[in-house]
């Protein structure tokens, strides 16, 4: 029987290229063995077809930003299992994403909705930098009775609300129904959100972020992700 060795090593004698472009290939999702994209250099291969697709390419893929819907009571996390099949980006689906992508836009483990992991260098620095000016819009759910002129004052320039020993930026507020609020507020800091509620009589039940920036949630169901369209911009 033919020695087990690695599925690199086994590429770049059938290729007769270096060890490193065979892993390029391997790690860009254009191998196959017996029929299965495998996508780790050392996947252990004896007598095993191995084929490289017609289009295979050594270069790079393209960085990659994901938008996941994070469960309530959940860390964000990314699985291949629950890729939206709503996802239109056309993009092909990569292990290397995952491995490769930070999270740049944290939820509080109670909190659910848009959260946005990433490995373009450019989304990074543009969701961190823009941190204090960038809108978040965030559905809360509320009990208890708002103060009287709680909503307005919610709303004003001048509200005077600290935190942590900041004054807080004015927040654009809304009754979306009886028990649930509509916020749009930039610079969002934990806790922030709780703490203007409280101010004015109410209790926070349930937080969901619906939009970061310019890039909304829309219909992306919970727990599944998907990759940011080439035509969305924070």
């Amino acid at each position: 029987m033919t020695e087990p060795v690695r599925l690199a090593k086994r590429l770049a004698e059938m290729l007769r290229c270096s060890r490193r472009e065979a892993e390029q290939y391997i790690e860009g999702g254009w191998v196959t063995v017996d029929g299965v994209v495998v996508e780790e250099p050392q996947f252990r291969v004896a007598a095993q077809l191995i084929e490289v697709a017609k289009d295979a390419s050594l270069l790079a893929p393209a960085s990659v930003t994901i938008l996941l819907h994070k469960p309530a009571g959940h860390e964000a996390d990314l699985s291949l299992a629950t890729h939206s099949p709503e996802d239109r980006s056309g993009i092909k689906q990569l292990k290397k994403h995952f491995s490769a992508a930070e999270l740049v836009s944290p939820l509080a483990i109670p909190a659910s909705g848009l959260v946005v992991f990433t490995d373009d260098w450019r989304v990074a620095r543009k969701l961190r930098e823009d941190a204090a000016v960038m809108e978040h819009e965030v559905i809360v759910d509320v009990s208890g009775d708002m103060k009287p002129g709680g909503l307005e004052r919610l709303n004003r320039v001048d509200h005077g609300f600290t935190f942590n020993g900041v004054l807080l930026p004015p927040a654009k507020v809304s009754w979306q129904n009886e028990t649930r609020l509509r916020f749009a507020l930039k610079g969002e800091r934990p806790g922030q959100i709780a703490y203007f509620c409280e101010s004015v009589g109410l209790r926070v039940e349930a937080m969901k972020r619906i939009r970061v920036g310019r890039v909304p949630m829309s219909s992306l169901a919970i727990g599944h992700w998907r990759y940011l369209l080439p035509q969305e911009r924070f």
